[in-house]
């Protein structure tokens, strides 16, 4: 019964972080909306049961500001007489994301008794390696591949005429994205929680679902090395392996990221060498890396076609402050999400949707000062993701908002303090 509740759990769990279209629902519905509208009704059961909503400011001030963003993207609209509402009904898919993330903590409530960062964090790192695992399935098990092709919407067509590894919901850059939040949320619960440190089994398995997100999130889409990168340099900044005292707990954890660091690498040398398929999406997956080691230049043919071609600007004044009411990327052919912000809404709706992350990350941080550095890291992804493509991450933080707590009891209580030290010398 336990392992069925935590299986549940977990799918409604891939459902809100990779949203699908299943083929008995039309087409314009997929998973997130259906959990957004449990969500609706979880929450008014709650009203109910307590007497009064419970909302809090921080999030108040957030529906403010993406109210705000929505307000500019149907002035752009109706100045310039278009019909392109991607991001002026952007508060529509805020409150989504915010109803479906109170369907997903309300799971975990009830199957482990609270929804805490760890419990989150091991959900989504589990959902992860899954849908890694899935897509190697996908690509070797013809029917395997069949079966979900066949009963799920996710635009299968244009990935296999593109050559695309991909997931149940989990594809291209928006897996990317979602890869890159849960390696450094991963890294931030090895780093702080004190109970994970000392627990071999927990260790273990976070680090196996690191490195299996790490190479075959990067086949899935090379956006997963953005959250590689700070990942490493989180860890880097917080282990506790490179202050002047170091814990057991540091070594422990130093040794163990060590050695599955080193079967990993073991193991895809050996598949890179045995399998021609592997072969070839290792070679995609760190393109840069492989160019630099046989070339000496790192250069991928995605960069390129992104430095050559992409760079596209407004060419006059008011399009450049309030855009052109055109987002779809066909309209200019870009897909850097800086451009396509401006084109669509200008610097007046783009400064607005930027201020909604800084916003967070430092509400967030305030909240949560043991896991400041977690959130600066999230903040340094919003704006680096955007170079490549133009998507958010604030489903990540619409499933805080609805934590019973992020902090758990057992922190590292001197990372907490060199956490606060850290933000005082800032």
């Amino acid at each position: 019964m336990r392992l069925s509740q935590y299986i549940v759990v977990g799918i409604l769990t891939s459902f809100y972080l990779f949203p699908i279209g299943l083929w008995f629902l039309p087409v314009s519905v997929n998973t997130k909306m259906i959990l957004a509208v449990l969500g609706v009704l979880l929450f008014c059961i709650n009203v109910l049961r307590v007497g009064q909503p419970v909302v809090s400011t921080g999030l108040l001030g957030a529906i403010l500001i993406a109210f705000i963003f929505s307000l500019t993207g149907f002035v752009s609209t109706d100045i310039n007489h278009t019909s392109d509402y991607s991001y002026a009904t952007y508060l529509a898919s805020f409150g989504t994301w915010i109803a479906g993330a109170f369907t997903v903590c309300s799971a975990i409530k009830a199957v482990h008794g609270e929804a805490t960062f760890k419990r989150l964090t091991y959900y989504l790192a589990a959902v992860c390696f899954v849908q890694c695992v899935a897509a190697l399935m996908i690509d070797n098990i013809p029917y395997f591949q069949l079966l979900v092709d066949n009963h799920v919407i996710q635009g299968q067509k244009f990935l296999t005429e593109v050559n695309r590894l991909y997931g149940v919901g989990a594809a291209l850059d928006p897996a990317g994205v979602r890869f890159s939040l849960v390696l450094v949320m991963i890294v931030a619960l090895l780093c702080i929680d004190e109970e994970v440190r000392r627990s071999r089994w927990q260790i273990a398995l976070l680090l196996i679902a690191f490195f299996t997100i790490t190479i075959i999130g990067n086949i899935i889409s090379r956006t997963t090395i953005l959250g590689v990168a700070c990942a490493a340099l989180y860890f880097f900044l917080s282990s506790g392996l490179f202050s002047n005292v170091i814990r057991y707990e540091s070594i422990k954890l130093g040794l163990w990221i060590g050695g599955v660091m080193t079967v990993s690498i073991i193991v895809a040398t050996y598949l890179y060498h045995t399998s021609d398929v592997f072969h070839e999406n290792l070679r995609f997956a760190f393109e840069g890396f492989f160019n630099w080691a046989e070339t000496g230049v790192w250069r991928t043919d995605s960069t390129d076609k992104l430095n050559r071609e992409m760079w596209v600007w407004p060419t006059d004044l008011r399009t450049w402050i309030i855009g052109s009411g055109l987002f779809n990327n066909w309209a200019y052919g870009t897909d850097i999400g800086y451009c396509r912000f401006i084109l669509y809404n200008g610097i007046v709706g783009f400064s607005v949707f930027g201020s909604l992350f800084i916003y967070l990350a430092f509400l967030f941080s305030h909240r949560n000062p043991q896991y400041w550095l977690m959130f600066m890291f999230f903040l340094i992804l919003t704006f680096l993701i955007w170079v490549k493509v133009a998507t958010d991450i604030f489903q990540i933080y619409a499933l805080f908002f609805c934590l019973d707590r992020l902090a758990d009891k057992t922190i590292r209580e001197d990372n907490y303090e060199n956490s606060l030290q850290y933000s005082r010398d800032i």
